[in-house]
């Protein structure tokens, strides 16, 4: 089923028009760089910093799981590999499809964002990082289950980094309180 989506995407929705929208899109989760870039500049100022730190631990630990981990162990093939009438729009990869970094890091900075921010941030955040995730199906370079597996797993990654900055935070509270 999984191959049957991105041909039928390949087939009824990849357009020229649409073609370098998507893969610039898609570029702005190369190596995690928009989100890293992002978190940097919330950390410079008081109002976003906490979003910041979030969005830091967020993406570490989306880092360590995803690519370190799960790619690994999981070792999925790359759709553009596997299924021949798959046309690939951008360069080949150089580790393996499951789960998504992109969608990964993605929700990762996003749901940090949103958990962190008003809506007038979050909502867009989490609107970019949908389209970086549906991108990578677009270009053909991961199969739904590895963008949707991603995406949970960096909405995950940004609730444990939310749970550790708040635990810190309360304990350092009590400890000046103790004193």
């Amino acid at each position: 089923m999984d191959g049957s989506i991105l041909l039928w995407i390949q087939e009824h929705i990849r357009n020229p028009y649409l073609d370098e929208i998507v893969i610039f899109i898609t570029h702005l989760g190369d190596a995690g760089w928009f989100w890293i870039a992002l978190t940097f500049i919330m950390l410079l100022f008081g109002k976003t910093r906490r979003a910041g730190i979030v969005s830091a631990l967020a993406l570490f630990c989306s880092l360590v799981v995803n690519n370190g981990i799960l790619k690994n162990v999981v070792a999925r093939i790359r759709p553009y590999e596997q299924i021949d009438s798959l046309v690939l729009m951008i360069e080949k990869q150089v580790d393996f499809s499951f789960p998504s970094g992109h969608s990964a890091a993605s929700f990762a900075a996003a749901t940090a964002i949103c958990l962190n921010l008003p809506k007038r941030f979050g909502i867009p955040a989490l609107i970019l990082a949908a389209l970086i995730a549906l991108s990578r199906l677009y270009v053909g370079v991961h199969y739904p289950t590895d963008v949707l597996s991603g995406a949970v797993s960096g909405i995950a990654c940004a609730w444990l980094a939310q749970l550790i900055f708040d635990t810190v935070r309360r304990k350092r509270q009590e400890k000046i309180l103790d004193t």
